[in-house]
C-alpha cells in the first residue's frame, strides 16, 4: 500500500520534513559516539596519572618538604664557613651542614660547592697556624683538608712543611745523632740517653725513618746477645734485665725465642745447683744461688719450679735455726732465720719460729741456774714468781715469747719444780692458758692458739679436754689451709697441711686436703 511507503516529490526525493528529521537523528548519533570516544580518553589520561603519581609520590614529596630544609642547611653551612667554623663536634660547622645538605640530596651541586670550599679554607687555614707556629692546630686543618679530598698536590707542601716543624720543634734529628752515637758506644737501654729510648722517640714523630728503624733493630740484636751472653755465664739476673728491655721495645724481634730459650736452659740449670747445694747441707751456698733468682721474671713452669724449691729451703732454714738455738749458738739460729726471711718466708712461719727459738733459749737459761746454791736458787725463784704475778697482772700469759707468765714459769719449775709455791703458779696458769687458746682460736689466730695449747699442755698434761682442743685446732689449720689454696697461696696451705699434721696425726679431714694440695703441685709443674 501506498501508506506504507514514504512519501516522495515528484522527482522521487523524500519529503522535506522527512529529509529534516532523517538529518537530525544522524546527528543526534554522531553525537553520542563523539562523547563515548571523549570518556575513554578521559578515563585512559585518568589511569596514566594515578600511576604516575603511585611510582613518583615519594620524590614529590621529598621535593616539596626536603627543599625547604635543603635550603636553610646550606645558608647555614655558608654563614659558618664565612665565619671560620669549618668543623664543630656539635654539627654546627660548615663541613657538617654541607655534607647534611648533600645527604637529603645528593644532586645538589651547591652542597658539593660547598665542601669544596670547605677544604680549601682549611688549606688556607693549615697555612696561616703553621706561619704562626700553631702546629697542633695546622695539624687538625690539614686532616679535615683531607678528609674533604682536597687534592693531594695542593696538600703535600704544607704536609712537609709541617712534618719538618714537627721534627725541628721534637729535636728528632739530634734525638737520630744521639741514639747512633750510644748505639756506636755500646749503650743499648736503661737510661734515657740509650740508644734504644733515643731511637724510639725518632720513630714516634717518623716511623718510616729508614736510619733510626735499621740502628733500632741493630740494637735490639745486640741488646738480646748480651742476654745470650749472661746467661752461658749464670748472670741470670742481667740476662732477664735485658730480655725484658728487648720485649719492651719489640716483642716480636726475630732473636727474642732464641735468647728467652737460652734464659730459660741456664735458669733451670741453676735450680739445680741449688737443689744440690740444699741436698748436701750447703745452706749459706744455697741462700746465696737463690737470692738473685728470685728477682727475675720467669715463665709460669719455672716459677713454679722455682717456688717449691724456695719453700724447701725456707723450711731448711728453719729447722736449722732450731738445731743451732739447741746447740747454744744464738747468734748462727738467727742469721738463719736472717736468711729465711730473704727467701720469702711467710710471716706465721717466721713468727712461730722465733717463738720456739724463744722458748729454747729460756729453757737453757734456766738450766744453767740449776748449779746455783740453795740461797741463790731461792732468791732466783722468789724473782720468777714475782715476775709470774706481774705478768699476769698484765694479761701477758702467753705472749710475747720471752716477757710472758708461761715462760717465766717454765723457768721457775727448772729450778724449783715440786716448790709448793710453783705448784700453785702452774695450777693457777692453767685455766689461763686454757681461755687464751678459746680466745684466739674464736678468732682465728690459729698460730697464737696453738702457742697456747702448747701452754696448756705443759701446765696441765693430764687434762682430759687436751685432746678435744687438739683436734679442733687441727680442723681449724685445714680449714683456713683450704681456703688460702683455693686463693692461690700454696705455701701458707702447706704449712697448714704440716701444723695439722702435728696437731692430730690421721685426721680425715687432713687426708683430703692434702690430696688437694697434690694436685695442685702436679697442675703447677
Amino acid at each position: 500500500m501506498s501508506g506504507d511507503k514514504p512519501r516522495r516529490g515528484g522527482d522521487g526525493s523524500l519529503h522535506p520534513s522527512l529529509q529534516r528529521v532523517r538529518q537530525e537523528g544522524r546527528w543526534w548519533w554522531l553525537q553520542a559516539r563523539h562523547t563515548q570516544r571523549i570518556w575513554r580518553w578521559a578515563a585512559l589520561a585518568a589511569l596514566l596519572l594515578f600511576l604516575l603519581l603511585a611510582v613518583l609520590r615519594k620524590p614529590l614529596a621529598d621535593w616539596f618538604w626536603n627543599t625547604p630544609q635543603i635550603d636553610q642547611l646550606l645558608l647555614q653551612g655558608d654563614r659558618a664557613l664565612r665565619e671560620g667554623r669549618l668543623s664543630a663536634p656539635d654539627g654546627s660547622g660548615a663541613r657538617e651542614r654541607y655534607a647534611a645538605a648533600l645527604a637529603l640530596d645528593a644532586d645538589r651541586s651547591r652542597a658539593r660547592e660547598g665542601l669544596a670550599r670547605t677544604g680549601q679554607a682549611a688549606l688556607a687555614q693549615a697555612a696561616q697556624a703553621l706561619a704562626q707556629g700553631r702546629l697542633e692546630q695546622a695539624g687538625q686543618a690539614l686532616q679535615l683538608a683531607e678528609l674533604l679530598q682536597v687534592p693531594q698536590a695542593q696538600r703535600d707542601a704544607l704536609t712537609a712543611a709541617l712534618r719538618a716543624r714537627q721534627s725541628a720543634a721534637a729535636g728528632v734529628d739530634q734525638a737520630l745523632q744521639e741514639g747512633q752515637q750510644a748505639l756506636a758506644e755500646g749503650r743499648l737501654a736503661g737510661s734515657d740517653d740509650a740508644a734504644l729510648p733515643l731511637l724510639q722517640r725518632v720513630l714516634q714523630h717518623r716511623p718510616d725513618d729508614m736510619a733510626a728503624l735499621e740502628a733500632r733493630d741493630d740494637a735490639l740484636a745486640d741488646l738480646l746477645a748480651r742476654s745470650r751472653q749472661a746467661s752461658s755465664r749464670g748472670e741470670l739476673l742481667a740476662a732477664a734485665t735485658a730480655l725484658e728491655q728487648a720485649r719492651g721495645f719489640d716483642a716480636g724481634h726475630a732473636d727474642l725465642p732464641q735468647s728467652q730459650g737460652e734464659f730459660n736452659r741456664a735458669f733451670e740449670h741453676e735450680l739445680q745447683r741449688v737443689q744440690r747445694d740444699m741436698d748436701r747441707q750447703r745452706l749459706d751456698a744455697a741462700v746465696t744461688r737463690l737470692q738473685p733468682l728470685l728477682q727475675v721474671q720467669v715463665t709460669p713452669p719455672i716459677e713454679a719450679a722455682l717456688s717449691t724449691l724456695r719453700e724447701q729451703l725456707v723450711n731448711a732454714l728453719l729447722r736449722d735455726a732450731r738445731r743451732l738455738e739447741s746447740s747454744a749458738r744464738a747468734d748462727a739460729a738467727a742469721r738463719r732465720l736472717e736468711q729465711a726471711q730473704a727467701c720469702g718466708a711467710s710471716a706465721p712461719a717466721l713468727a712461730q719460729a722465733r717463738e720456739e727459738l724463744q722458748r729454747l733459749r729460756s729453757a737453757q737459761h734456766g738450766a744453767s741456774r740449776a748449779v746455783l746454791s740453795t740461797a741463790q736458787r731461792e732468791r732466783e725463784v722468789r724473782r720468777l714468781l714475782q715476775a709470774i704475778i706481774a705478768a699476769e697482772a698484765a694479761g701477758r700469759f702467753i705472749t710475747p715469747p720471752g716477757n710472758s707468765a708461761f715462760d717465766a714459769l717454765r723457768e721457775v719449775q727448772t729450778l724449783a719444780p715440786q716448790d709448793g709455791r710453783v705448784l700453785a703458779a702452774a695450777r693457777r696458769m692453767t685455766p689461763a692458758s686454757r681461755r687464751c687458746f678459746e680466745d684466739a682460736l674464736r678468732q682465728n689466730r690459729v698460730q697464737a692458739a696453738g702457742a697456747c695449747l702448747q701452754a696448756w699442755q705443759t701446765l696441765a698434761p693430764s687434762d682430759s679436754a687436751l685432746g678435744a682442743a687438739r683436734a679442733r685446732l687441727a680442723q681449724r689449720w685445714v680449714a683456713i689451709g683450704s681456703e688460702r689454696l683455693g686463693a692461690g697461696d700454696l705455701a701458707f696451705a702447706e704449712t697448714a697441711a704440716r701444723q695439722a699434721e702435728q696437731w692430730q696425726p690421721g685426721m680425715a679431714e687432713l687426708a683430703a686436703f692434702e690430696q688437694r694440695l697434690q694436685q695442685v703441685r702436679g697442675g703447677e709443674r
